[in-house]
């Protein structure tokens, strides 16, 4: 802001001399009149309106002897003549700028005509007014609105994507993965099983709820279960030493036979231990037998 120099008034009155006081330009005798002081010459009123009062920037007239003069770099005004270009506001005390093809504006004009302009409703934004600034670029407080909702952000945190600015939630619900189990935004964290994103706290065993993420498990029938709850409920009993058939450990290879299971380390003929994995065998009373034993049974 810039403020002007106020001359105020510049007319004197003589008093009564016994020596003769002229008018500079016309001779008159100045005794008992008013004159300005003009370069340390005196001069009468009607003189120095016509030969010596700076022109009004505004309205182009004379700014007479009697009237205030306001004035700033070499330029002046009639105190009326002293408005803001564009709202007509009168700047006589009040800040304004000066601009650089010599228009005067008051702070808020000259505000508008100088400050950023809003990247939602390209309009000015105020000093001093509440605003968001991101990268290099400004928005009103009001303005700063989520892509998707198109409520006000506020002092929310935010996310982006390409130019557009979207609040926490309607990114999430947007582009975040989706969890496998629960169908919910995956925001941070999360673990992949068979190229399908969960929440961490989603992967559990299907049994007693334990979190798997980092532990020994197995699946069953699109389920997941943890080793021991797997062997109490969901696995096979071999149907000769009547553990759990895992699949973990020692002995992963199976046995099935109409409708029975064993592991490959117990399929063994009952009576001689033959084992008799990819052999050919006998079945009694549930029990196997190699078909020699069979005969003696």
């Amino acid at each position: 802001m810039t403020f002007y120099k106020h001359s105020g008034p510049r007319s004197y009155v003589t008093s009564t001399m016994t020596d003769r006081f002229d008018c500079y330009y016309c001779r008159d005798n100045l005794q008992g009149k008013k004159y300005v002081k003009k370069d340390e010459k005196h001069v009468c009123t009607k003189c120095f309106d016509k030969l010596c009062a700076n022109t009004c920037a505004e309205c182009r007239r004379p700014i007479g002897a009697d009237a205030k003069e306001l004035h700033h770099k070499n330029r002046y005004w009639h105190e009326d003549c002293f408005r803001c270009v564009k709202c007509y506001k009168s700047l006589a005390g009040e800040p304004f700028s000066a601009r650089d093809d010599g228009k005067i504006m008051c702070g808020k004009c000259g505000s508008r005509e100088d400050g950023n302009r809003c990247q939602a409703c390209y309009k000015v934004v105020m000093p001093g007014s509440q605003n968001v600034e991101y990268k290099n670029k400004v928005w009103h407080e009001e303005c700063f609105t989520c892509f998707e909702c198109k409520k006000p952000i506020g002092t929310q945190s935010f996310l982006t994507k390409g130019d557009d600015i979207y609040c926490a939630p309607c990114h999430d619900k947007k582009f975040a993965k989706k969890c496998f189990h629960c169908k919910q935004a995956i925001t941070s964290g999360g673990i992949s099983y068979q190229d399908q994103p969960w929440h961490s706290e989603c992967f559990v065993c299907n049994t007693c709820h334990k979190p798997l993420a980092g532990a020994r498990f197995t699946s069953h029938e699109n389920n997941v279960y943890c080793v021991d709850c797997y062997k109490t409920d969901v696995a096979k009993k071999c149907n000769g030493c009547k553990n759990p058939i895992t699949g973990f450990g020692h002995g992963t290879n199976v046995v099935n036979y109409e409708g029975y299971a064993w592991h490959e380390y117990c399929f063994n003929c009952k009576k001689c231990s033959l084992s008799l994995a990819n052999k050919r065998f006998v079945i009694k009373e549930e029990q196997i037998y190699c078909p020699d034993c069979a005969k003696k049974v």
